[in-house]
């Protein structure tokens, strides 16, 4: 890309998963429309590049993790860092999106001028130099967690003199060999560490406060396998993809209408492990199975780490920090030389840019959700924010492709303005946008768009009717408002400000 170039079509925040899916929808989908991709680092990959713990690797299939039009062809569905990445690479390479981004640029802050039908977006390099863009759409592919600083538990390290770390500013250094390690959490992250670090360790011990729902399944889908030996690799991919699409939705439909049913099956599935007279408590958590998300473990590896006595869990609240480890409320004490504290991430949104309008601050809080893509009453401006109870570029697909979608319409219409109008007046009834208990989720609700009850005012959690809806309901839907920016601008702009 020249770099004298500054004004685009499209502007991508993010060279992840979402930011190089967008970039190669818009290759297919959208090819006359200009884009440029701002990544804030030095790599492509957004939270593959950035998370250097030990044995990270996806909690979801790649047949659904992956994108619908690039099949993923390791023997592996669950991947480790490096593979994705790779996958990621190969896509960005062989359809020429590389040559669009500009790494080492950060987002500060985005302003929407009607009278250009443009955002101005303000950029600062890691030499710490502004720069200015322009463009007509903002598509916010940056993620749903702060890059900048983890979720802080307060915790008072008094008199531990180990090391403590944070998954997500892991040391490329770490020498871990022979000490003894305590994780705190009993998340994916926690889910994934304690077994990958027990092989040199002396012992890890996961220290949770509440248990939670585990799900064992083989790192490489026997399914996926067979079928790519027998048919097309392209077709292999769509009939797995498709199988296990149905497979997420079937199982949280199942946990929400039968969880005892779920429990059951899942507590079965630990027993094959650990055996019939395995005491179940540090695996039964006091909520329902899909309340959280459920954490998974391929192959078995945190069991069989458990059983070579290796690693253990511990279910407890931590008193104190002491020389040598960590004290428990019923006095037990859990050597460690070095503590990582896995206790979650710090929601963000829109990548903490400060976006507004005119120079008037745009806070998403107040606006709804439109189509799980937009919001009420911001124009030319998508996003995603993937699904809790099913993979993440599911959501980016879909929002990709509609996007592109919205771009054509707006070609052939000769507009270049496209706004989801609410009326200040709605009757919109409000719903909880995660029915979900997880802390992190919880904890960042109040900066979270709002949900509307009804459709298409709400960030849905069920991809197979989303999927149905935004691939088959007209863009021009009565809602999406679409304007020119000339000498009509005066009324369209204030018909949007009397909208809100």
């Amino acid at each position: 890309m020249a770099d004298l170039a500054s004004d685009f079509d499209v502007l991508i925040v993010g060279a992840g998963i979402s930011g190089i899916g967008m970039a190669a929808h818009m290759k297919d989908k959208a090819p006359s429309h200009s884009f440029a991709i701002v990544e804030r680092r030095d790599n492509i990959g957004g939270t593959w590049d950035l998370f250097r713990y030990p044995g990270i690797r996806s909690d979801s299939d790649m047949h659904t993790l992956g994108f619908e039009f690039e099949p993923w062809k390791h023997e592996k569905s669950i991947a480790d860092a490096p593979a994705i990445l790779d996958y990621l690479e190969r896509i960005a390479d062989e359809r020429d999106i590389r040559q669009h981004i500009r790494f080492g640029h950060k987002v500060l802050s985005a302003d929407w001028r009607g009278s250009e039908a443009r955002w101005h977006v303000t950029l600062e390099t890691k030499e710490g130099e502004r720069k200015h863009l322009t463009a007509n759409w903002l598509y916010l592919g940056a993620g749903y967690y702060d890059y900048d600083e983890p979720y802080d538990p307060g915790f008072d390290f008094g008199e531990f003199e180990g090391q403590v770390l944070h998954p997500q500013f892991w040391p490329e250094d770490l020498d871990y060999t022979s000490k003894n390690v305590v994780v705190i959490g009993s998340g994916a992250t926690a889910v994934t560490i304690v077994p990958s670090m027990a092989d040199k360790a002396a012992k890890v011990t996961m220290l949770q406060r509440t248990p939670t729902w585990m799900f064992s399944r083989p790192a490489k889908d026997s399914v996926a396998n067979f079928l790519r030996k027998i048919l097309p690799e392209e077709t292999a991919y769509k009939i797995t993809r498709w199988k296990n699409i149905k497979l997420q939705d079937f199982g949280f439909k199942r946990a929400r209408t039968k969880p005892d049913k779920m429990a059951e099956g899942l507590h079965k599935r630990i027993r094959k492990s650990m055996g019939d007279d395995y005491d179940l408590t540090d695996f039964t958590p006091p909520y329902n199975p899909w309340e959280q998300r459920l954490c998974l473990v391929p192959d078995d590896d945190l069991f069989e780490a458990m059983k070579s006595g290796k690693a253990d869990v511990v279910t407890g609240h931590i008193r104190a920090f002491e020389k040598g480890g960590v004290r428990l409320t019923d006095d037990t004490f859990l050597p460690a030389d070095i503590v990582v504290t896995a206790t979650g991430l710090k929601l963000a949104v829109a990548g903490k840019i400060a976006l507004s309008k005119e120079g008037e601050p745009i806070d998403l809080a107040e606006h709804f959700y439109y189509k799980g893509c937009m919001f009420s009453n911001v124009p030319n401006l998508a996003v995603v924010f993937g699904y809790l109870n099913a993979s993440w570029t599911l959501r980016a697909d879909i929002n990709s492709d509609y996007v592109c979608r919205v771009l054509e319409l707006m070609k052939g219409m000769d507009v270049d303005i496209a706004v989801p109008r609410l009326p200040e007046d709605h009757d919109l009834e409000e719903d909880d946008i995660f029915d979900f208990s997880s802390g992190y989720i919880q904890r960042s609700k109040h900066i979270m768009p709002k949900n509307a009850v009804g459709y298409p005012w709400r960030l849905n959690q069920e991809y197979v009717l989303d999927r149905k809806r935004m691939a088959s309901e007209p863009v021009d839907d009565g809602v999406l408002t679409f304007f020119r920016a000339t000498e009509e601008v005066s009324a369209a702009e204030g018909s949007m400000e009397a909208a809100e």
